[in-house]
């Protein structure tokens, strides 16, 4: 059976401050963790005002401090804007606090716009070194630093296990070549998931750390007690990803200009981006994330939550785990 793990976007509904989010992203976690779910994972997100996970590792630390025995890592840390011995630190204080619960997913990408990125003090030419800082970040947390005299303290000798985050040929190339696990983002960019699948797996060269390739390949979910009712749920989430994306600045909208923004060519773009969405009843999803699992050999499938509630989703978490984790 194929390992089934979660994303949390710590999510910010109308009318809710983070602190809200933050508190469903902890209840989420114990659900998931009696549930038998793997791990979860948080991106790093900046200036998105309906996301609340732009601290991963803060988050992580908030939500191990209530869970026991769930994995926990960043899915992923966007390395360019980082030193490498800063995340070295911040996980190995990870690693210690919730010893071999802690994973460390790395992306090159900004995870922002330009000007936001400039606020963060970072350059566009900061990508350009990601295969350096990775090697670097993994000297610091397996004890074999590359700069002399330079150690992560905490970090040094955690071994963090480390995987790469991509939705190209790029991150492919890098994790087989490294002999890291390869996680693809096929949730909201799904256009080259199997070609980059199909070069990790012939490139791969075993590591210390890894043996054999390990695909995550992630996936949206809706499931609900009835398709009419997923299918209510996947317009209503459909519309607030329109919102989200196309409304940045939060100008009130009608029902009906809300309408027209989801069925123009830009709204149909963003929507295609969630091409992978298993829909449905138990069985549908089951079977939808069975045949996806089985296109692309994924080790394991990384779920992206699209219900719009908390009391939605959570109802969703169960009726997966029903199909999938506790089936017989």
């Amino acid at each position: 059976m194929t390992v089934l793990s979660l994303l949390d976007f710590a999510s910010i509904f109308p009318g809710e401050r983070p602190a809200d989010s933050f508190k469903r992203s902890v209840d989420m976690a114990q659900l998931a963790e009696k549930l038998g779910y793997e791990r979860i994972w948080y991106a790093e997100h900046h200036n998105m005002k309906t996301i609340a996970s732009s601290a991963p590792a803060v988050l992580i630390a908030h939500v191990g401090a209530h869970t026991s025995t769930i994995r926990l890592g960043a899915g992923g840390i966007m390395l360019p804007n980082h030193a490498p011995l800063t995340i070295a630190e911040q996980f190995g204080t990870l690693a210690e606090m919730y010893p071999e619960r802690i994973d460390l997913g790395l992306g090159r990408a900004p995870g922002t716009d330009m000007r936001t990125l400039q606020a963060l003090r970072r350059s566009p030419n900061d990508a350009e070194r990601f295969p350096q800082d990775v090697k670097e970040l993994q000297g610091y947390l397996t004890g074999n630093t590359q700069i002399p005299g330079v150690h992560a303290t905490p970090g040094n000798g955690t071994n963090v296990p480390l995987y790469i985050l991509g939705s190209s040929l790029f991150g492919a190339s890098l994790a087989a070549a490294l002999g890291l696990p390869y996680a693809f983002a096929s949730h909201f960019a799904p256009t080259h998931l199997e070609a980059a699948i199909r070069v990790y797996r012939d490139r791969f060269q075993p590591s210390e750390q890894l043996d054999e390739p390990y695909v995550i390949a992630a996936a949206n979910v809706i499931a609900a007690d009835s398709m009419d009712e997923a299918k209510e749920q996947q317009v209503e989430s459909h519309r607030q990803r329109v919102k989200a994306m196309m409304n940045r600045g939060d100008q009130e909208m009608t029902d009906a200009q809300l309408d027209l923004l989801v069925h123009s060519a830009q709204g149909q773009q963003i929507l295609e981006m969630l091409r992978y969405t298993a829909l449905g009843t138990a069985e549908d999803v089951r079977d939808y994330l069975t045949r996806f699992a089985g296109m692309v050999q994924a080790d394991e499938i990384m779920i992206s939550n699209l219900s719009p509630s908390t009391e939605r989703a959570h109802r969703g978490l169960e009726i997966l785990a029903e199909a999938m984790i506790h089936r017989s």
